[in-house]
């Protein structure tokens, strides 16, 4: 149910299951602050997973579907409206941690000098964020493999930043339109990359793939707290 691994493909439409082995939930969750810098966020004491993707790609409504509260991230029409680092607590058991939404990147109505702006604190906060754990990069299912997203990967990639890739708006695919597209998208992968990322496949409408994000967090957390 959702989870791909490297080199796997999508039979018969359905995802392949990943070992889920803790799927943490999230009792409580509140807006802590929006930082327009790294120095301006919180202390970097608890776990951090943060969410990333193309503008218009549907982070916000994901982000929502989480956390079980319709109006917890803003969902705007226009694209690039996060321009913020915004951070979120969550309460899970016993587990705090945050949880960061990341401002889009590829904004094409913004000027080159702010482009430059909103990707340097995207770069600075990615590469810098000691308690960083783990990125969720999101990608619309929908799209033929983009240039702008490779790129992206491939920089995080390059600056040793883990990051699970979730397909966003799948349902709006038919379960062959999907498998076509999950196979292009790891055919253009395989030529940069020896072992492909994990690939979770999502929907905000119906919270399709809710369970496989958690658990991917829920592990993480379990193997910090594992090594503390």
């Amino acid at each position: 149910m959702g989870v791909l691994g490297s080199g796997e493909s999508l039979p018969d439409g359905e995802a392949v299951t990943g070992i889920i082995i803790k799927i943490v939930k999230i009792d409580k969750i509140e807006f802590v602050c929006s930082s327009p810098s790294l120095k301006f966020c919180p202390k970097e004491d608890l776990p951090e997973f943060a969410f990333i993707g193309r503008s218009n790609v549907g982070k916000s409504s994901l982000i929502n579907m989480l956390a079980s509260k319709k109006a917890l991230a803003k969902v705007s029409g226009t694209p690039g409206k996060t321009r913020l680092l915004n951070h979120f607590k969550v309460g899970s058991g016993v587990s705090s941690w945050f949880l960061v939404d990341l401002p889009g990147y590829g904004f094409a109505k913004l000027s080159k000098t702010q482009r430059e702006k909103f990707e340097g604190l995207i770069q600075s906060y990615l590469q810098n964020r000691e308690n960083l754990a783990l990125t969720f990069l999101l990608i619309d299912s929908r799209l033929e493999p983009q240039k702008i997203d490779l790129e992206f990967m491939n920089w995080l990639g390059d600056n040793e930043v883990g990051f699970v890739i979730l397909f966003t708006k799948t349902d709006k695919l038919s379960k062959i339109q999907l498998s076509n597209n999950l196979a292009s998208y790891q055919k253009a992968l395989a030529a940069f990359w020896d072992e492909l990322p994990a690939i979770i496949l999502t929907s905000a409408e119906t919270g399709f793939g809710r369970d496989e994000v958690l658990s991917t967090i829920g592990n993480a957390l379990r193997q910090i707290e594992s090594a503390e």
